[in-house]
């Protein structure tokens, strides 16, 4: 059994819910960019809130809230400034309420509310990134999910830049746990050392974002080929800090390979045919061996494959799942 194996037998396991977005279009939701998973909140929530309990029914142990869309340049700048807060507690009340519900009825194991905080101008462009604007944008999403949630999740973060600062923002306001997930470069015959789209080495950012006192470090929206090396580069950061027990997750995408990071985003991106809920739970049986402590799933990665993790339990997980 490997160093990271044997850490992960005392820690257990903890499954998380897989991708709005395109759940939702299955669903048969409103969904159209460049509102995308957010349109389903504005329009017809009760579909947000069967998604919610569809992955909660299939074993995810924390439901993140649908506020990745809730920025301007996908609600657009007047119905962001007009409506943003609202819509962010909405979003944090459906999730509250399925999570309660689905807790009560499995006992002993209560499901967490993750509160979703995206990236404020563009997914894969650090460029993009102004932080002038930030508390702007943050303010009211933060004010939105407080209430609901249990930790804070910054995710699809393209550098260090643009996290440490809703980072920050989150701490003026709310004691509760932060949790940073980092989007990596992925693109078709990419070598070399792991990296954020903003070319930050993760091990860099690993240690950036401990030192800002992050609960937990995780990468997702990126392909599965590309996670590994990032997790074992972060794993070593970890163990080596004076906060070893910090979590490690690790949540893919079902994307065909991306564009370098720094060309522009072309859109909905079509998903691969070969991450069945059977070989994706392969890539997860890796990362749990690297040493990952949070697995599950980002865009295109379904209640299936949150399923499949959950059901494999301790036939693949050496500490089997964290039910406490």
């Amino acid at each position: 059994m490997s160093n990271a194996e044997q850490k992960n037998t005392r820690r257990g396991i903890t499954v998380l819910d897989g991708g709005m977005g395109r759940l939702l279009e299955q669903l048969g939701a409103p969904f159209r960019l460049p509102e995308w998973s957010a349109l389903a909140l504005i329009e017809a929530p009760e579909y947000v809130t069967r998604a919610h309990q569809i992955y909660a029914d299939s074993g995810a142990q924390v439901l993140t809230t649908n506020t990745f869309g809730l920025v301007p340049h996908m609600l657009g700048e007047a119905r962001f400034h007009r409506r943003a807060r609202s819509l962010a507690g909405l979003a944090g009340q459906l999730a509250r309420s399925v999570a309660d519900q689905a807790g009560a009825a499995r006992p002993p194991s209560a499901i967490l509310v993750a509160g979703s905080l995206p990236p404020l101008f563009e997914s894969y462009r650090p460029d993009k990134f102004i932080p002038a604007r930030a508390d702007e944008i943050l303010t009211p999403l933060i004010a939105g999910l407080a209430p609901w949630i249990d930790f804070w999740l910054i995710e699809t973060q393209s550098s260090t830049r643009e996290a440490l600062t809703a980072l920050n923002a989150v701490r003026r306001v709310s004691a509760l746990p932060v949790y940073v997930a980092y989007t990596l470069k992925d693109e078709a015959g990419r070598t070399g050392p792991p990296e954020l789209r903003s070319g930050e080495p993760v091990a860099d950012a690993a240690a950036a974002t401990l030192r800002a006192g992050a609960a937990g470090i995780l990468f997702n929206c990126s392909q599965p080929e590309a996670m590994g090396e990032a997790i074992v580069a972060a794993r070593r950061v970890i163990d080596a800090s004076a906060t070893p027990t910090v979590a490690l997750g690790v949540y893919a995408n079902a994307f065909m390979p991306e564009p370098p990071s720094d060309e522009p985003y072309a859109g909905i991106s079509r998903l691969r045919d070969d991450l069945s809920p059977e070989n994706y739970l392969k890539w997860i049986r890796r990362w749990v061996g690297q040493g990952a402590t949070m697995v599950g799933g980002c865009c295109g990665i379904g209640p299936a494959h949150i399923a499949a993790i959950r059901n494999a339990g301790k036939d693949i997980f050496p500490g089997g799942v964290d039910e406490s």
